[in-house]
């Protein structure tokens, strides 16, 4: 059985910093990326950020610059420095696994950007 797990949502204000952690165990086979989607309430989920086995990464415009996203193959986790938190921001964030046999979905956590 596969678990992803995100974790570090929360509330912060305009302008400060988050940083959320995925984690992935079970019978996955080679994960070869990882990506980080958001959905605010009543919009599409949108890719934020991927991170590749080979250390390839690709940003979404609207973060480019303020958030960073790394990977750790070894323990199949995945990181995500947000700076600069804006309103706009807010929504649930979802861990994305991509392997050889299968894609997979973590729950999701929220993450508040609110004065």
């Amino acid at each position: 059985q596969v678990q992803v797990v995100e974790s570090g949502g929360g509330l912060v204000q305009p302008g400060g910093s988050l940083r959320l952690s995925c984690a992935a165990s079970g019978s996955i086979v080679g994960i070869y990326a990882m990506d980080w989607y958001r959905q605010a309430s009543g919009k599409q989920r949108e890719l934020v950020a991927s991170v590749t086995i080979h250390g390839t990464r690709e940003y979404g415009d609207s973060v480019k610059g303020r958030f960073t996203i790394s990977g750790d193959g070894a323990n199949n986790t995945m990181f995500m420095q947000m700076n600069k938190l804006e309103p706009e921001d807010t929504a649930v964030y979802y861990c994305h696994v991509r392997s050889y046999d299968s894609t997979y979905w973590g729950q999701g956590t929220q993450v508040t950007v609110s004065s």
